[in-house]
């Protein structure tokens, strides 16, 4: 018998060893679930639009997120609790729709104190970087500005650096990142889309386009610009580029009539 005790001990910490290392998390207090809904109330659109059912569901999905993603800061940054939460938020809003989607090809999120260049550094004269998808040594990371993904949910604009970045991931999910991201967008419309797609690079290229001209630099930038716009002024994108806003409400399966 003491024996079979010492056994059922032993293998009851070994259990709860193997849970640890596929990153259980601890539950979430109370309190802290209050103050996120809070802070989703108080900044986050996305979120005030959801129903009850809704707002459950993006709440523990965010969570989730927050439980199996890494968030580190940089340097000097302090990384506060609404940073957190708009890091996960950028990571939910595009997907909120697909409930069986999560980001298998992120492990960590790095957040900067200001912009950096394309080879990740804080220190050079020219850089203008403001949000990347790690490639080669930074492979499963993603790196953040922190004043552009703050501003992203403060300031209300068309922009958003957050869903910006995690639109890339979800084009670069089928093994190319070339603004068409295949496991989401409906087969039919892939050649509307490109059709699309590459006569508005051709008017913005031009300057006879009103959206923001980062959207021309190529395929992949035209789909993560044009999903921050979706999300961010979903009313002007409809109203002034209507084929592309179908496309888009299609991909993300967003029915703004139904909501």
């Amino acid at each position: 018998m003491k024996y079979l005790i010492v056994l059922l001990v032993v293998t009851a910490v070994i259990v709860l060893l193997r849970k640890r290392r596929k990153g259980s998390a601890d539950p979430v207090s109370a309190e802290a679930s209050v103050e996120m809904q809070r802070q989703l109330e108080e900044h986050v659109a996305f979120y005030r639009e959801l129903d009850d059912t809704g707002k459950t569901l993006f709440r523990q999905r965010v969570q989730h997120f927050l439980d199996t993603t890494r968030i580190t800061p940089v340097k000097d940054v302090v990384v506060t609790s609404l940073d957190r939460l708009y890091v996960a938020c950028s990571a939910i809003i595009p997907i909120f729709h697909f409930t069986d989607w999560g980001y298998n090809n992120l492990d960590e999120v790095l957040i900067y104190p200001g912009v950096f260049n394309k080879e990740f550094s804080m220190e050079d004269a020219e850089r203008n970087v403001i949000g990347m998808v790690g490639d080669g040594a930074m492979h499963r990371m993603m790196i953040l500005s922190q004043p552009a993904l703050r501003a992203g949910f403060e300031q209300h604009g068309a922009g958003n650096t957050g869903i910006h970045e995690f639109a890339h991931l979800l084009d670069k999910a089928d093994g190319a990142t070339d603004g068409v991201p295949e496991y989401m967008i409906p087969h039919e419309l892939i050649q509307p889309w490109m059709r699309q797609m590459h006569r508005t690079i051709r008017e913005i290229r031009n300057g006879e386009s009103d959206l923001n001209p980062y959207a021309g630099t190529n395929e992949a930038e035209f789909f993560a610009v044009l999903s921050e716009y979706f999300f961010q002024k979903p009313e002007l994108l409809q109203e002034h580029h209507p084929e592309l806003y179908d496309v888009l409400e299609a991909t993300y399966k967003v029915n703004r009539q139904r909501e």
